[in-house]
């Protein structure tokens, strides 16, 4: 499994159209094949910044929502809305029982 983490932090007068195309963002994404789950987060601390918690099948289905058109995008039109740039960890898990 892929585990994707990520953080964008908006300005305060692009807080509110970040949170909607990042919600459209995770919504289309939820369908496309390989994707576990594909969530968006207000930070408690920071309430202009969004954390992403994603997790795919494996490589393969990333490089396939990667490519899709609409996440592009969606990366372009964030970054315009950040403050900064936005950040993304990629990770290789497993589920482990404890």
């Amino acid at each position: 499994m892929i585990l994707i983490t990520g953080a964008i932090l908006a300005r305060p007068d692009t807080a509110t159209e970040l949170r909607r195309l990042s919600l459209e963002h995770v919504h289309r994404s939820r369908t496309e094949p390989g994707c576990l789950s594909h969530d968006v987060h207000l930070d408690a601390e920071n309430p202009l910044r969004l954390v992403f918690v994603e997790r795919w099948e494996d490589a393969d289905a990333v490089r396939m929502h990667f490519a899709v058109p609409a996440s592009r995008a969606f990366a372009r039109a964030a970054g315009k809305l950040a403050t900064e740039p936005p950040v993304l960890h990629v990770y290789q898990a497993e589920t482990i029982t404890v």
